[in-house]
């Protein structure tokens, strides 16, 4: 009797190990499951530091005139009623001064942050 006691504990514990290393739930699943968080977590950054970005622009237009002017002489070419508009055919318009304003944005954001 305390044989067949034993080989039914035994066959127990190792369906119980199977169960933990290689069944539903088990550790390969989660180290699958963890791989997968790693991997969404990096196809995730670049889209943060982009709502980080687009978050200190509404700030910055809700506040600043100067980003809202900005904004509309880059984008439709404003032209205010005291300035004279000369166009010069072949000459690129540099936008980059806008990308520049908004990655400082977001630095005076994160260290406002991190205080």
């Amino acid at each position: 009797m305390l044989k067949w006691l034993a080989i039914a504990l035994t066959l127990l514990l190792a369906v119980l190990q199977y169960r933990l290393w290689l069944g539903d739930g088990g550790l390969r699943e989660l180290s699958q499951i963890r791989e997968r968080v790693e991997t969404l977590d990096a196809e995730n950054e670049p889209l943060r530091a982009r709502n980080a970005r687009l978050a200190a622009e509404v700030v910055d237009l809700k506040t600043g005139l100067d980003a809202i002017e900005e904004r509309a002489r880059s984008d439709i070419g404003m032209v205010r009623r005291d300035e004279r508009f000369y166009w010069v055919p072949g000459v690129a318009v540099q936008t980059d001064a806008l990308e520049r304003h908004a990655a400082a944005l977001v630095e005076e954001a994160s260290e406002a942050a991190d205080e």
